[in-house]
């Protein structure tokens, strides 16, 4: 073979180029780099040697191959100066599994059609987080892949949702994990069907008219199965080598493989990484893993040398390139520190990110479903919750009473955690459902948790399918999820009030528990809107409550309908006329019916 050393082609890992392929690396401590693979018949006497790029100075080294393609398998001998080692190209597009061989991949074999799908706006987005492996599971222990999870892509479009969250995809240690282990920062998960298969997934979901939003971790690699630990020999003390820290800010709870953020070469490989995911698989977002890790060793103190500064400079660096070049691509950070920095932007000294998921609502809520007595909920904290104050704008902050977290490492469902043994009860239903129109009526980016809306009860176990069985069983709860997504989206036109920033509480009544609040965007017609809440086993049959504004109000929605379920209480609610006496701070009120733990929404119709 006629091999060009350095290669005059640009790229780095496996570059398809002419007549062949160009690969290059960094191992700025090697001594020698070669490359065997299928094209050569894995012969060590007959490796392509690469030779460093740019008289050395780049740390980089390339050979180009002639007659290599697509397909074929390869790997990188790095000779350190004491050993020859193997190692997987750390930007290695496909792997045969974790501890496989690399695959050289063509990026342009793959057809997208003809769809032109672009991201919804932000005040539209309802967010669906999934896990691969169990949303798509068979049910019979088999573990579900992006091809399984295409077929059940007509129930997420049916119940509304916007954009589907995957957790992460990419190559992980091992065979079933939630996949915040990743082995290999440029290659999708083989168990799940490898690069194709995702972006098969993403095509599928933009033809059913959903965004892809994809879960990233830049705040630990591995730590397992992780051909990046030494990779050219150097290191310092106990440290990984080239592309992490060597000394005290290694140290992370998933094992001390903290990339070092402050060094150029680890920067460019965490962002074409990042990339990679969002120009050419066209997801629609990137969501980042526990950036509190990022930008600190303890994950939320910010003083006593614990801060990292390269790795706030690095978040704010990121950000700035990807919004720069695609604006309309959502980031979500997961720092949980309800800190407004985050979502301030790069350019005034902030992280840039477009929003977080808020701890602030979360704990407070879930206390207050969960607590066994009506009379020890805190109303004010839920008030204060679904308000959001001092954390941000309302389309900065991602609200949920379920997430990847919310219900697994010692904690459950919400139904479960309602009523333990009996999340199919009354008291289980009734106020996971009031649990979810607090999130889809409050202001924030809305977030419900792959079977959430079928009561799924059973912990979140990465080796555990979701029971699809539940979907039918629990069809009106179903239902229930689907007829608030659309009022939430305004999918009808009449509930614009839902999507907008407006927010005030018209009372807090902790000794009813009844809690009222007056969303709107503009104001007006189809647009102010009032949630009801009642967090008491108390029916209200003759409720009075200021409304924004005179007139007719339509009931949108009554969470007690037997629709729902057939054991709910079926208090009807009625459309009113806001014609009575001044009350909760508006000039004109209304008489209400409420059933217990239950909740009403009412649109202004004119």
């Amino acid at each position: 073979m006629d091999f060009r050393a350095p290669s005059p082609h640009s790229g780095m890992g496996a570059t398809l180029a002419d007549d062949g392929v160009t690969f290059r690396v960094w191992a700025p401590h090697a001594q020698h780099v070669w490359v065997i693979g299928d094209f050569n018949g894995w012969d060590s006497g007959h490796n392509p040697q690469l030779e460093r790029d740019g008289a050395g100075e780049s740390g980089t080294w390339s050979v180009h191959v002639p007659g290599a393609h697509a397909g074929q398998e390869y790997q990188f001998q790095v000779d350190t100066g004491s050993e020859v080692v193997w190692r997987a190209d750390p930007y290695a597009r496909q792997m045969t599994s974790s501890v496989g061989n690399c695959v050289v991949y063509d990026p342009s074999s793959f057809d997208w059609g003809d769809n032109h799908f672009r991201m919804p706006s932000w005040d539209d987005v309802v967010i669906y987080e999934m896990h691969v492996g169990t949303f798509g599971g068979d049910g019979n222990g088999g573990r579900g892949s992006f091809e399984s999870a295409v077929h059940r892509l007509d129930h997420l479009r049916d119940l509304g949702v916007s954009v589907i969250q995957v957790m992460p995809p990419f190559e992980y240690a091992g065979d079933i994990s939630w996949g915040y282990n990743p082995s290999h920062m440029f290659a999708v998960e083989s168990g799940y069907g490898g690069p194709d298969a995702f972006k098969t997934f993403v095509r599928a979901a933009h033809e059913h008219g959903m965004a892809v939003v994809v879960d990233v971790v830049h705040n630990h690699i591995g730590p397992s199965d992780l051909d990046l630990w030494r990779f050219d020999g150097w290191f310092e003390g106990e440290g990984g080598g080239i592309y992490f820290y060597n000394d005290w800010r290694a140290d992370t709870p998933w094992g001390a493989t903290r990339p070092d953020y402050g060094r150029p070469e680890v920067r460019d490989f965490l962002r074409d990484s990042a990339l990679l995911w969002l120009e050419e698989f066209r997801c629609d977002g990137l969501r980042f893993d526990a950036t509190n890790y990022i930008r600190s060793t303890t994950g939320g103190t910010w003083d006593g040398g614990a801060a990292i500064p390269d790795g706030g400079s690095y978040l704010s660096w990121l950000t700035s390139e990807i919004s720069g070049r695609q604006p309309w691509k959502l980031l979500i950070a997961e720092d949980l520190q309800n800190d407004p920095l985050v979502t301030r932007p790069s350019d005034e000294g902030g992280l840039g990110f477009h929003a977080q998921w808020d701890a602030g609502f979360v704990h407070p809520v879930r206390r207050a479903l969960t607590e066994l007595a009506d009379e020890n909920r805190d109303l004010a904290s839920v008030a204060a919750a679904m308000l959001g104050e001092d954390r941000g704008p309302a389309g900065t902050r991602v609200i949920y009473t379920e997430s990847h977290d919310e219900v697994a490492n010692g904690k459950t469902r919400l139904p479960e955690a309602v009523a333990p043994g009996d999340a199919d009860s009354w008291a289980a239903k009734k106020r996971a459902a009031l649990g979810f129109v607090t999130v889809m009526c409050s202001p924030g980016i809305p977030m419900l948790f792959q079977g959430q809306e079928f009561l799924e009860d059973r912990w979140f176990d990465d080796s555990v399918a979701l029971d699809w069985g539940k979907s039918e069983e629990h069809s009106g709860i179903v239902a229930l999820h689907r007829d608030l997504i659309r009022l939430r989206r305004n999918a009808d036109g009449v509930s614009a009030g839902l999507r907008g920033p407006g927010a005030h509480l018209l009372r807090v009544d902790d000794e009813a528990k009844v809690l009222v609040v007056h969303r709107w965007a503009e104001g007006g017609p189809h647009d102010d809107t009032v949630v009801v809440l009642n967090f008491s086993t108390r029916v209200e049959r003759e409720l009075e409550v200021g409304m924004p504004a005179p007139g007719l109000w339509k009931v949108r929605f009554n969470s007690d309908s037997p629709l729902y379920a057939p054991e709910f209480g079926g208090v009807d609610a009625f459309d009113v006329e806001a014609d009575g006496p001044a009350m909760d701070g508006c000039e004109q009120s209304a008489v209400l019916t409420l059933g217990p733990y239950s909740a009403v929404v009412l649109t202004r119709e004119a």
